[in-house]
């Protein structure tokens, strides 16, 4: 676990970089509504996120995630539409939180700033991350969920111990990794699989987001199987500190008094 370098959950090393984000939507089709956006991270002029991540250090891991955090944060404050109730889904990075309730309070105050509720605002952590303590983990789940915030399950299914995982935090949402929907339309064992995954998240009463869509029977064949909040290329790409459009669905207007 990254500790180092932010003992009380200190300032850490300063960054050398710059980035900004993106948005992409979560479109919730039972009831024909943008759900809410993820915001990934993009550099200044839009490199991958790979590129930008590559220059995340240990030295610099918990300066980067609180960064983010709040970049995040405060580009949606702009955005998004001052009476709207849009989501907005945040990753993070579990193993670089030192102590939950002291890194939470740069979230905290851009969302005050921003006039956010928590409960608008998701975090996402991601099963392809490998936890060295799971019980650390869990009171990052616990307080974030006391401060309000929701959380998620990202990547499900391509990582490590994913079920196990839902089973110990129950989070509020899981996302369906793409590589295990790519195709599904023409996989009979994908679409058991994932079938059985909007069962079991149903059952404890966690909604579902299957993410990567690119095609209309890939879509179909997950509504047919009991998804409804979808994401991916074949509503919107992720565009840059804008929110993009998604056909049949109206855009809401920004927050006028926050733009700048």
């Amino acid at each position: 676990m990254i500790r180092k370098g932010c003992p009380g959950c200190g300032n850490g090393t300063e960054l050398d970089f710059s980035f900004t984000m993106a948005f992409q939507p979560i479109v919730d089709l039972q009831h024909q509504r943008i759900w809410g956006y993820e915001a990934l991270v993009r550099g200044p002029e839009g490199q991958s996120a790979g590129s930008i991540l590559d220059r995340v250090t240990e030295a610099t891991v918990y300066r980067f995630d609180q960064a983010a955090r709040v970049r995040a944060i405060e580009l949606a404050g702009r955005l998004f539409a001052a009476d709207d109730a849009t989501r907005l889904s945040i990753n993070f990075m579990p193993n670089a939180v030192y102590e939950p309730a002291a890194c939470i309070r740069s979230s905290l105050e851009a969302a005050r700033r921003a006039g956010f509720a928590h409960d608008r605002i998701m975090f996402e952590f991601t099963e392809n991350e490998k936890f060295r303590d799971i019980g650390h983990l869990q009171r990052i789940v616990d307080e974030y969920r006391k401060q309000g915030f929701l959380t998620a399950l990202d990547d499900f299914g391509a990582g490590f111990a994913g079920l196990s995982l839902l089973a110990n935090f129950r989070p509020d949402l899981i996302k369906i990794d793409m590589d295990l929907l790519r195709g599904i339309d023409t996989d009979k064992g994908r679409q058991v699989i994932t079938a059985g995954i909007i069962s079991i998240a149903r059952q404890l009463g966690v909604e579902v987001i299957a993410e990567g869509i690119e095609t209309p029977a890939e879509l179909a064949t997950l509504r047919d199987l009991g998804a409804t909040l979808f994401q991916g290329y074949h509503f919107a790409r992720p565009q840059l500190e804008a929110l993009p459009s998604v056909s049949g669905f109206e855009a809401r207007e920004p927050r006028l008094d926050l733009v700048h």
